[in-house]
C-alpha cells in the first residue's frame, strides 16, 4: 500500500508541476486523503527532482546550446541573464519566509482552497482583459519583464497559488503571448526548483534512510515520466484554447476542498 501511495503521488506531482494548478497543493491534499506519512518531507523533495529532470531533458538541446554559447553568443548570455534575473526575487523571498510558509500555510488547508479559487478567477480575468502580446518568443523577454515575472513567482510561496500559474499570469500581463508565457515558466522552473530541492534536501537530510528507498524510487520515476508526458500536450492546449480550462478546474477544486473542510471530511 505504501508503494501504491508513492506511485499515485509521484504521478500527481509529475502531472501538476508544470500546469497552473499547484503541484504542492495537490501533494499536500493528496497525502492527507490517502494518509501518506512523509517524515521530514524527504519523499516530496525527491520526487520534485524527478519533475525538474524531466523538463531539463525535454529542453536539453537548448540548455546545451546556451551553455556552449555563453563565452561568445550575445543571445545565449541574454537568455542566461534573463533567467537569473527572474529567479532572484523568489530566491530572496524563499530564504526569508520558507520556514513560516511550511510551518503555518502548509498546515492550513483552507489557504489552499481560497488560493485555488482566487487564482482561478485571476486567470479568467487575465485571459479576457490581458494586454495585446508584444513578445512571442520567450527568449526575447527583456530583463525588466523577466524581473516582473520573477516577482510574480514569489506569490507561489503560498500553497495553492501555483508557481507556473503565477509566472504565466505575470508574463501575460507583461506582454508575452500564451505559449511564450508557458515556455518562460518552464525555463524559470529549472533554477527555482533546483534551488528549492537543494534547500529542502539539506533540511531533510537527517530523515533519509534506506527503509524508504523503494517508495522514493517509485515516486521519483513516475514523477519524471508523468512530467515528461504532460509538458508538450500542455503547450498544445495553451495554443488552442488558452488557460480557461485550468482556471475553472482551480475554482471547482477550491470549492470542493472548502466544502470538504466545512464538513469535516478532510
Amino acid at each position: 500500500m505504501t508503494l501504491l501511495a508513492a506511485a499515485v503521488l509521484g504521478i500527481v506531482q509529475g502531472l501538476t508541476e508544470f500546469l497552473p494548478v499547484s503541484s504542492t497543493a495537490h501533494l499536500l491534499v493528496g497525502a492527507r486523503l490517502i494518509h501518506f506519512d512523509d517524515p521530514g518531507g524527504v519523499f516530496t523533495v525527491t520526487i520534485q527532482l524527478g519533475s525538474i529532470l524531466a523538463v531539463m531533458w525535454l529542453y536539453r538541446a537548448k540548455i546545451a546550446r546556451v551553455i556552449a554559447g555563453l563565452p561568445s553568443d550575445p543571445e545565449a548570455r541574454h537568455f542566461a541573464l534573463m533567467v537569473v534575473v527572474a529567479f532572484l526575487p523568489a530566491a530572496v523571498a524563499g530564504a526569508l519566509f520558507a520556514g513560516y510558509v511550511k510551518r503555518v500555510l502548509y498546515t492550513t488547508p483552507a489557504v489552499i482552497g481560497w488560493s485555488f479559487i482566487i487564482g482561478g478567477l485571476v486567470m479568467l480575468v487575465v485571459e479576457r482583459y490581458r494586454p495585446e502580446p508584444v513578445v512571442r518568443n520567450a527568449d526575447h523577454t527583456s530583463l525588466a519583464r523577466a524581473l516582473g515575472i520573477g516577482t510574480c513567482q514569489v506569490l507561489a510561496l503560498i500553497p495553492g497559488v501555483s508557481r507556473s500559474g503565477a509566472t504565466i499570469v505575470g508574463a501575460m500581463l507583461l506582454g508575452l503571448d500564451r505559449p511564450a508565457a508557458a515556455e518562460f515558466s518552464f525555463f524559470l522552473a529549472m533554477p527555482t526548483m533546483m534551488a528549492a530541492f537543494a534547500h529542502d534536501m539539506l533540511e531533510a537530510r537527517h530523515s533519509l534512510g534506506p527503509e524508504r528507498a523503494a517508495e522514493i524510487a517509485v515516486g521519483f520515476v513516475l514523477a519524471f515520466i508523468a512530467a515528461l508526458v504532460v509538458v508538450k500536450p500542455f503547450l498544445g492546449v495553451v495554443r488552442r484554447v488558452g488557460f480557461v480550462p485550468f482556471a475553472w478546474y482551480r475554482i471547482a477544486a477550491g470549492v470542493l476542498l472548502l466544502i470538504a473542510l466545512a464538513a469535516g471530511a478532510l
